[in-house]
């Protein structure tokens, strides 16, 4: 028989270890940038082993990408189907302006050293592994197509991959200008204008 108040122990444990060597990653990324990210560096900063790391994570793309894009989700089956095409919009933006507020609390000097072309992570065509932002948008939308409640002037795949450019671009903007751009305005505007052009 298994002890549930052992088993909560251990995955106090584990979210504990992860949460220190996430806040390791984030200290050298800060401190250092994304060329001094190394696993060898963040199981140091961390105090932890290597093999500790691994049980965790695969790689520190995966890390990064863990907290960047897993916690702030929100789950598409949570999402309801939205019942005409400006409730498809609104619901997208929300998602959006959550990951701005996400954003926000890793701060800039995390996020500028994040959104680097090193990081694979960001390759939507490599990794497809959790729900972050674009996956549970595009689920979204998927589900409220075939429920016949909108349709876009485009393919579902050239929408998602604009949207993510969006986003990325807006991120870059923000960072550009060390966290003085309007972050959640622009987010709004921009999302809002192009979606408008292409849900009916």
């Amino acid at each position: 028989m298994i002890n549930t108040q052992e088993l909560s122990k251990q995955q106090q444990k584990s979210k504990e270890t992860k949460g220190r060597i996430f806040h390791a990653a984030k200290t050298i990324l800060q401190q250092k940038g994304y060329e001094a990210l190394s696993i060898k560096n963040i199981c140091e900063e961390a105090g932890v082993s290597n093999g500790s790391f691994y049980h965790h994570f695969k790689t520190k793309d995966d890390l990064l990408s863990y907290y960047i894009e897993e916690n702030p989700s929100i789950n598409p089956d949570l999402l309801a189907l939205p019942s005409n095409a400006e409730e498809a919009k609104t619901t997208i933006v929300h998602v959006y302006l959550n990951y701005v507020q996400y954003c926000r609390e890793l701060g800039v000097s995390f996020m500028a050293n994040y959104y680097t072309p090193k990081n694979q992570s960001l390759n939507p065509d490599t990794r497809t592994e959790r729900p972050y932002p674009i996956v549970t948008v595009s689920s979204y939308l998927q589900k409220s197509i075939e429920a016949g409640t909108i349709s876009l002037k485009h393919s579902l795949e050239d929408v998602s991959t604009d949207i993510r450019m969006i986003v990325i671009g807006n991120v870059f903007e923000w960072c550009l200008k060390s966290g003085d751009a309007d972050f959640e305005t622009n987010m709004r505007r921009s999302l809002e204008s192009y979606l408008d052009g292409v849900i009916e």
